[in-house]
């Protein structure tokens, strides 16, 4: 893309679209990021592909029960069979973003302009399919994935993130780490942060009380992804960006300044630029362990990383259905 916009050239674009990346794919667009996926970087992502070893980056439907959210319920599986030699099974309460997710581009909308791309309030419900995850299904997500193993530098630089705070990692330990581990970003990569929290939570089993950390809540983290044109982001942890978002060096929506709209768990999210400013897509809860190992025993932190969201029509995220192969 000749001439694609920085994240400064954005905040110099007037009225509602200042700060947005609305048009820049098209003014009908419904892939944001996921634009930056094209042929070529995927055929050049293929050859990534050596040993053919391949790595799940999900975890069960079934790993958190109670859920880490509450409005996200527990899944009820039932299997049964018309006779004894037949089986089908069934899924109640399934919350597709209850574990290994992939956001869609409806998932939040920005309080002072709204959903990306300017699509309306009113065409982001059920029944609709605009910014839907289908869009993601059907496009298909295939790349080049790096991964930054935020965890294992900062254990070996002798400053190990600490589990049961929501600390705010910076651009500079995402630099420091890729220097560390010898990669490079290129433009169109999926981008894989493994901050620790499945190791600390799921594998050792330690009790979650409601803090994660995560990516910092700045425009310097924003103008970061964006700059790098990461096509994907995702990470370990339960919200990509720290939770909850009580520290967050964002600057307060006019909406919640004025009172329009009441402060919330949601005051200070990064999602509020990344989804529906910038049409950044956002992956939770990936399971980066098994491939954190691989690379640290060969020294190699590109991979080739496929992921296929279910193809629901209006959906507003999805399973990842991601994995790596080396």
């Amino acid at each position: 893309m000749s001439g694609f916009p920085t994240y400064e050239d954005l905040q110099r674009r007037t009225g509602r679209r200042r700060g947005t990346a609305w048009g820049v794919y098209g003014e009908d667009d419904q892939l944001g990021s996921l634009n930056h996926l094209t042929d070529e970087r995927v055929r050049n992502a293929a050859r990534l592909v050596r040993l053919g070893r391949r790595f799940n980056l999900n975890l069960s439907l079934t790993e958190f029960d109670p859920p880490l959210i509450s409005h996200r319920g527990s899944l009820r599986h039932e299997v049964f069979g018309l006779n004894e030699f037949h089986r089908d099974d069934r899924l109640d309460n399934f919350f597709p973003q209850a574990s290994t997710q992939i956001d869609s581009l409806r998932h939040f909308a920005n309080p002072d302009v709204g959903f990306y791309n300017g699509i309306t309030a009113e065409r982001v419900v059920a029944g609709t399919a605009d910014l839907g995850i289908q869009n993601a299904a059907e496009a298909g997500i295939a790349g080049r994935g790096v991964l930054l193993d935020v965890a294992r530098f900062r254990a070996a630089a002798g400053r190990a993130i600490n589990q049961q705070l929501n600390e705010q990692i910076s651009v500079d330990d995402l630099e420091a780490t890729a220097q560390w581990a010898g990669v490079a970003l290129e433009p169109g990569d999926i981008l894989l942060i493994r901050f620790g929290w499945v190791n600390h939570y799921v594998r050792m089993g330690h009790p979650y009380e409601g803090k994660s950390c995560g990516l910092e809540q700045s425009e310097a983290t924003a103008a970061w992804l964006w700059d790098h044109r990461i096509s994907l982001v995702a990470a370990d942890n339960i919200a990509l960006e720290a939770w909850p978002a009580d520290h967050s060096a964002l600057a307060p929506m006019l909406a919640e300044a004025d009172g329009r709209l009441a402060r919330s768990t949601h005051t200070g999210m990064l999602h509020r630029i990344l989804i529906p400013l910038l049409g950044i897509h956002i992956g939770e809860l990936w399971d980066l362990d098994e491939l954190a190992e691989f690379c640290a025993e060969t020294g190699r932190y590109d991979v080739f990383v496929t992921a296929e969201p279910l193809n629901i029509p209006g959906g507003v995220g999805s399973p990842a259905n991601a994995i790596a192969i080396a």
